[in-house]
Formats: structure tokens, C-alpha cells, sequence
């Protein structure tokens, strides 16, 4: 039997390739990359002359036989994705599971990975966290999903691309609330890395003014104990009711700050974009 090798590579910069790394890609047989083009760079850079072969979503069907088969033979495989660790969010876990059941060596050679990366970073609690990766693209699969993680009180991780990104900060509002503390990091580890830090509401307006760009890692607080779970809409009908009873807003927000304890500056900034309450005789609303 040979050895499957599971290679942990750079998500951005090259300098946090490990010597570990490198010598296993150097040494094995055949190479089994997301990308044999991406890779290929890699590979040039630190000039390993392995040769590649393609293992990704839409030909593992075909290639994962294929590379039992090899590894039955005796030969020496590292697989290795596009960025960060095999397996995460990619069909590497297919073949490691196949290698287990027929009892062939599997050998992980651990690196930089983007959740962990982000989360280390984006001061919520590390302590305890759920990696989510991506959320499913279907609008009632990823309503649901949302509807059961919205009392998670351990930190969330999720993975989204640019195009998406504007639509899942709305979904995340409407399912945990519009004030849960969010981090969005972006371009990790390269030259323009950025983590941006506040609650959801924030980041949907701050991507309001900005075009989404990179490959984004976010990172959402858990649900405190004894918080509701309150969407913005909810919110606003909340402050609409207080306001209706002769109310100004501002005292408005500061009622409903401390029932949800929610922050106060922010609930008031959501009634200031509330239309004044048509009962009449109502005095001042500001």
C-alpha cells in the first residue's frame, strides 16, 4: 500500500508553505490538485517537479477510483486544493474516506486554513465555534438553515464569494438579527488583507458604498443567553408600537434597548429611518 498525503497549502501568501510541505510534494509520486494550473505556480515557485493530476468537484467520480488504485499499487499521493487544507469545502473528504475503508495510509500535513486564520483574528469568542463553510444557494434551504443556527451561541463561520456576498448579510440579518457582531475578513494573509469589524447592519451598509471583492471568511458572534432573536423588521415594528403611544424616538430606542438589550445608539438610528406614526395629535417624534 502506498500513503495518501492530505497537504495543507499557502491561502494567500507563499511564505506560510512549510518545510514539511515541500518536502512531501517533492517526494511523492503523483500530486492530486483542485487546480493542476493554480498548483502549477506553486510548484514552479518552489521548484518541485512532481507531476499533477486533476482531482476536483466535477471529475472525482472518474479520478477517485483511479487513484486508489494507485495507492493499492504501492505509489505515494498528497492531494492538495487551490488554498488552505484538503477537504474543507472540496471533495477531498470523499477520497480520504475511500483510503480509510480500504485500509490505506492516510498522513495529514497540516496549514493555513481560512476559518481559523479569520477567527483568531476577529476578537468573538475562540473558545467554542461552528465552521459552516457555505451556505446552500437554494432561498428555502438557506432560510432553514439559518432558522436552526440563530440560537447557536458559539461562534459561526461561514465562507461566501463576492457576487453573494451583499445577499448573505441581508439573509443574516433576517435570521439572527440585525445587531449580532460580525467580522468580515478578506484577502487573508496577502497584501491587502482586510478584517472588518461591527454588527450586521453595519456591514450591510458598508457594502452599500463599497463593490465586494476576494474571496470572504465571516465570522458571527454566537446568541448571548436570554437575547431574542429579533430581525430588523421585527425591530422596526417593535419601535413603531412604542412610537404610536405618544413616544419620542429616541426614548423609543432607549424602551427597547433595555428589553432586548440590544445597543441603544443603533436602535435609534433604525427609528430615525421610520416614518412618523399617523395617529393624530401626537407631539414631537425626534
Amino acid at each position: 500500500m502506498g500513503t495518501l498525503y492530505i497537504v495543507g497549502t499557502p491561502i494567500g501568501n507563499l511564505e506560510d508553505m512549510t518545510f514539511r510541505a515541500v518536502r512531501i510534494l517533492q517526494s511523492v509520486d503523483v500530486i492530486a490538485a483542485e487546480d493542476t494550473r493554480h498548483t502549477g505556480k506553486l510548484l514552479e515557485h518552489f521548484q518541485i517537479k512532481t507531476s499533477q493530476v486533476s482531482y476536483h468537484e466535477h471529475n472525482r467520480q472518474q479520478r477517485l477510483p483511479e487513484l486508489l488504485g494507485q495507492l493499492k499499487q504501492g505509489k505515494e499521493i498528497a492531494l492538495v486544493t487551490d488554498a488552505g487544507m484538503p477537504g474543507i469545502s472540496d471533495p477531498g473528504y470523499e477520497l480520504v474516506r475511500a483510503c480509510i475503508e480500504a485500509g490505506i495510509p492516510v498522513v495529514p500535513v497540516p496549514g493555513a486554513t481560512a476559518a481559523i486564520t479569520a477567527l483568531i483574528a476577529s476578537g468573538l469568542p475562540t473558545d467554542r465555534f461552528v465552521f459552516e463553510g457555505f451556505l446552500p444557494p437554494s432561498t428555502q434551504e438557506r432560510q432553514q438553515r439559518l432558522e436552526y443556527l440563530a440560537a447557536e451561541s458559539r461562534t459561526l463561520i461561514f465562507y461566501e464569494s463576492p457576487h453573494s456576498l451583499r445577499q448573505t448579510l441581508q439573509d443574516l440579518a433576517n435570521g439572527f438579527g440585525a445587531y449580532r457582531q460580525i467580522v468580515l475578513a478578506r484577502e487573508l494573509t496577502k497584501l491587502h488583507e482586510e478584517l472588518w469589524r461591527g454588527t450586521i447592519t453595519e456591514a450591510i451598509a458598508q457594502y452599500q458604498e463599497r463593490e465586494p471583492k476576494g474571496e470572504y471568511t465571516l465570522v458571527v458572534a454566537g446568541q448571548e443567553p436570554g437575547v431574542p432573536v429579533l430581525s430588523e423588521e421585527v425591530l422596526k415594528q417593535e419601535l413603531m408600537q412604542i412610537m404610536i403611544q405618544g413616544i419620542s424616538r429616541s426614548q423609543a430606542a432607549r424602551q427597547l434597548a433595555q428589553l432586548t438589550k440590544l445597543p441603544r445608539r443603533q436602535l435609534y438610528q433604525l427609528a430615525l429611518a421610520l416614518p412618523a406614526p399617523s395617529k393624530e395629535g401626537i407631539g414631537n417624534w425626534e
